[in-house]
């Protein structure tokens, strides 16, 4: 069974994650707000997100939720790698940021449609 958040905090999550949409397309227009918005999405949807933990002994499920967490790690890489372009320092001074998010977006998508899936499996049996 999954920890479910509370009503604010799965509304603070959804807020997080249209700042963090606006801050990669305002990325290109405005590299500094973008690069502030899409931080302060991820520094705020991540630790949410790993508030649900799965407490159950399904092995799918425990493997979905990794996976989860790993994009939830390329978001904030994302967000580093994103500072390190706009600040002209570090290794990532391209659009790598683009590559990280790439990673995050297929890792949480795919986890977003599976893991509900095997839960209401898990609940059937």
């Amino acid at each position: 069974m999954m920890n479910e958040l509370t009503k604010f905090q799965l509304l603070l999550q959804q807020a997080a994650a249209v700042a963090m949409l606006l801050g990669a397309a305002l990325f290109m227009l405005w590299p500094l707000w973008g690069t502030i918005a899409f931080t302060a999405g991820a520094l705020v949807f991540v630790p949410l997100q790993m508030l649900q933990r799965y407490e159950g002994k399904s092995f799918v499920l425990r493997r979905l939720r990794r996976q989860q967490l790993l994009g939830g790690i390329a978001l904030l890489c994302t967000a580093c790698c994103m500072i390190m372009q706009v600040g002209r320092f570090g290794f990532a001074i391209r659009n790598e940021w683009v590559v990280c998010l790439t990673i995050a977006c297929v890792l949480e998508l795919y986890t977003a449609f599976r893991i509900p899936a095997e839960l209401k499996k898990e609940n059937m049996q």
